[in-house]
């Protein structure tokens, strides 16, 4: 029988909660009306696969009772499987040229920067290798042809980079970056868009780790605190 939240689940959702329970802990545990993905002792566990904004309310209201980590997965490498109609066969399986890294979260932390002032929150962020499933409905997503995403599968994890505080995620700017410097250079020194860069800086600024540093043109430049002050 599906317990609490597993009902409309995932696998890669599900993949990563397995990952981080522990015996003696819980998973799709109730505490102060949410249901938490993962809860032990010593900390609360929430996975989210997509959209952070649904959930910061309930970051912000389970930090205030107890140490919780935010896990995001990031497909660092990608395989499209496309299925047939039968949902079973095999159209093709390719794999994808796009590879993530680690500054990707940022296009969901635009959601939650006030949360890492929280003493009690933190984010993992997990680098993937993952399957992505795609069928054919010809009704929706016509930029591919009718090809929609149904499902994501985990193939493994390459690495996890822990983030605790403002500080950590300020260390993600490019030791080589010259300053100061404005978001189509921090997009170059990255290998980013552009407009990853602007959510980049977004965070970083509503953190207080970068502040504006006047104008190149009409573009707005910036410096870490620590070489603002």
């Amino acid at each position: 029988m599906p317990t609490i939240g597993t009902l409309n689940e995932n696998l890669l959702h599900a993949a990563l909660k397995e990952r981080y329970a522990r015996p003696g802990g819980g998973v799709e545990v109730k505490l102060h009306g949410y249901v938490v993905d993962v809860a032990r002792d010593d900390l609360w566990i929430e996975i989210q696969t997509s959209n952070v904004w649904h959930i910061k309310r309930k970051l912000a209201v389970l930090a205030d009772h107890h140490p919780v980590r935010l896990v995001l997965p990031v497909a660092l490498e990608k395989w499209i499987v496309k299925v047939g109609p039968d949902g079973e066969s095999l159209p093709g399986r390719r794999k994808s040229p796009k590879r993530g890294a680690v500054a990707s979260v940022f296009r969901e932390l635009v959601s939650i920067p006030h949360l890492f002032a929280h003493p009690d929150f933190s984010l993992a962020v997990l680098l993937i290798q993952e399957e992505e499933v795609r069928a054919n409905d010809a009704s929706h997503n016509w930029r591919r042809k009718g090809w929609g995403t149904v499902e994501r599968r985990l193939i493994g994890v390459v690495e996890e980079r822990l983030f605790e505080t403002p500080g950590d995620l300020a260390a993600l700017l490019p030791a080589a970056l010259t300053e100061p410097f404005t978001a189509r250079q921090l997009a170059a020194a990255l290998d980013q868009p552009v407009w990853l860069a602007h959510k980049m800086i977004y965070c970083l600024r509503a953190m207080g780790e970068l502040a504006p540093a006047g104008k190149t043109g009409r573009s707005t430049t910036y410096v870490r605190v620590a070489a603002a002050s």
